[in-house]
């Protein structure tokens, strides 16, 4: 036989019921812990300010006001040479903070990739989030920490040379990708083709 459906009030009065058995329970448990309830207060919300068409125009007024007396944004908490490189410059306090943005961008999209069973994704992961601590340390002591930059990490940094190293036989030691006053970029191609002539010296004696 189906079950009559409680009224309003059946059902009112039946949820009192269980929130009361519920609170003496807990009060049981604390008083055998030798602890005693706290009675917490709700607090009343605030309702919100309802504004006038003036009210809006003056308190907008005011706001515009107080960022003109402020002033431009000194960024103190930003290394002192990267506030004074140009907006030209790649590395630029505009630009890295436009790779700081759509990289956080891209972490919150990649979110499960954090935990995932897939090796790659979790790589991903931990690259996106290596990069944008990297940036954010930039900005604040002016060491660029990363060997990529752009938004998508689709530059790599050049390193230029100003003490050269060399072999015992007098040969310099070079490394790829870096910029040397003698010959410019060092490329692989490069470092292949003076691999070959050691190569030969070497068997000639």
């Amino acid at each position: 036989m189906a079950r009559k459906p409680l009224t309003k009030e059946q059902m009112e009065a039946k949820v009192a019921k269980m929130k009361a058995t519920k609170a003496a329970n807990k009060a049981k448990a604390l008083e055998a812990l030798g602890m005693t309830p706290v009675k917490t207060t709700k607090v009343k919300a605030r309702k919100k300010r309802v504004m006038t068409e003036e009210q809006k125009a003056a308190a907008i007024a005011r706001l515009a006001k107080a960022r003109e007396n402020r002033g431009p944004s000194q960024n103190k908490m930003i290394a002192e040479s990267v506030r004074s490189l140009p907006d030209e410059n790649p590395l630029s306090l505009a630009n890295v903070k436009e790779w700081i943005r759509e990289n956080k961008d891209m972490l919150k999209s990649i979110k499960v990739f954090k935990d995932s069973k897939d090796s790659k994704e979790r790589d991903r992961y931990s690259q996106v989030e290596t990069y944008i601590a990297n940036l954010e340390a930039y900005l604040r002591d002016g060491t660029y920490r990363d060997w990529r930059y752009g938004s998508q990490m689709q530059s790599k940094i050049t390193y230029k040379v100003t003490h050269m190293a060399y072999y015992p036989d007098g040969t310099p030691k070079r490394m790829v990708g870096a910029l040397y006053s003698d010959c410019g970029v060092y490329t692989q191609e490069m470092a292949e083709e003076e691999n070959a002539k050691r190569k030969t010296i070497s068997n000639k004696k």
